[in-house]
């Protein structure tokens, strides 16, 4: 069976599969690994609102695009409607970005505190006025305005079914939910129940997102909650050619990608090159330290092999090291299917701004957002 492709407003993605942004990830190096492995949407690292307005260098900096990447799409965050409406048209007019996406399912403590991520769908006059703002913003440019979010603050807080409803109102191309609540952050089972209550209850069209592990999983989402897409984050991590996976799984082929250590070292060899090309080598190098661990995940590269490659400091040196892998070694198939990245545990409370839960009809910013964008 082959699947439609993903239509956000007048962009047609070819694949239904969307690159979640992921801070310190999802950077313009990464963005192209992973499009050289399969057709989908890749998003920017969460960029904040204000300090796109305010000219952050921080921020600006972090707004950089390979010179393959046609789609521009990045994924913006903010508390105060008038942000969000000048940084979306500054992204759109200056950037030329095709696809705008806004956060509203961090569940990290220092964004949901201030009302932020996650937190935020709970007032839903402020959502509506922020959604509104940044669609009236990109539709001069024709760009579309998605949104992403979670069942809720926590079980006796759900926002996912009233932020879908004032999603559609606005005017916002689609919606996608992590089927988890913001209490949950990264543990326990995500709600694919949730997801397809979403789909059930909108027009737009609506992308799940949690505990898609393989293509297989992906195809299994679409069936269970007839979603439209699907998006992925930690399953990808060490991983990039999951996408091949799932170009291939939507397309109606089955392919599991089983790679031996040697191709995983050509592939972590192809990473670290272009975080160098984009970054300078020594930067690069320091970049590529933290994707090691998920690389090598399941293989039996020792400690003293792990230790030295979250050392290294120039692509010699790495050339060096991942010649001394056994090329041969196959894919550890324990690791299919498995849970990739943070996971920890739930938490008995989620930081808000004093007041917050006690009513959902707020308009107004309880604390000003950050100007630094990244998480």
């Amino acid at each position: 069976m082959t699947y439609p492709p993903l239509r956000l407003g007048d962009l047609e993605v070819a694949t239904p599969v969307v690159l979640a942004p992921m801070a310190g990830i999802t950077n313009a190096a990464y963005r192209r690994l992973c499009a050289e492995q399969g057709a989908g949407l890749y998003v920017c690292e969460m960029i904040t609102s204000r300090g796109l307005v305010e000219g952050d260098q921080h921020t600006r900096d972090m707004l950089v695009f390979d010179e393959l990447e046609t789609v521009r799409s990045v994924q913006l965050y903010g508390t105060d409607p008038a942000y969000v409406g000048k940084a979306a048209e500054i992204l759109c007019a200056e950037y030329g970005v095709a696809h705008i996406d806004l956060n509203f399912g961090c569940p990290v403590p220092k964004v949901t505190r201030k009302g932020g991520g996650g937190a935020l769908p709970w007032k839903r006059n402020l959502l509506g006025a922020i959604l509104e703002n940044a669609v009236q913003a990109a539709s001069s440019y024709g760009v579309p305005v998605t949104m992403k979010t979670r069942k809720g603050i926590d079980d006796d807080h759900l926002t996912f079914l009233d932020a879908g409803r004032i999603a559609q109102d606005s005017g916002v191309a689609a919606i996608a939910l992590h089927g988890r609540t913001v209490s949950q952050a990264y543990s326990g089972q995500a709600d694919w129940d949730a997801i397809a209550a979403l789909k059930a209850s909108v027009d737009i069209p609506v992308l799940g997102n949690g505990d898609i592990w393989e293509a297989a999983d992906a195809l299994r989402m679409v069936e269970e909650t007839g979603v439209d897409g699907v998006v992925i984050g930690r399953g990808c991590l060490g991983r990039p050619w999951l996408f091949r996976d799932l170009a291939a799984a939507f397309a109606g082929d089955e392919v599991a990608t089983l790679p031996t250590l040697g191709e995983v070292a050509d592939m972590m060899r192809r990473h670290a090159e272009l975080l160098c090309q984009h970054m300078g080598e020594e930067r690069g190098c320091k970049e590529i330290r933290k994707h090691v661990t998920w690389y090598l995940k399941g293989f039996s590269a020792g400690g003293r092999m792990r230790k030295e490659l979250g050392l290294v400091d120039s692509l010699a040196a790495l050339d060096a090291l991942l010649a001394e892998l056994d090329r041969d070694e196959p894919f550890p198939v324990s690791e299919l299917g498995a849970p990739r990245g943070r996971q920890g545990a739930p938490r008995d409370k989620v930081v808000l701004p004093e007041g917050w839960l006690d009513d959902t009809d707020g308009t107004g910013c309880a604390i000003a957002e950050d100007t630094v964008s990244g998480g």
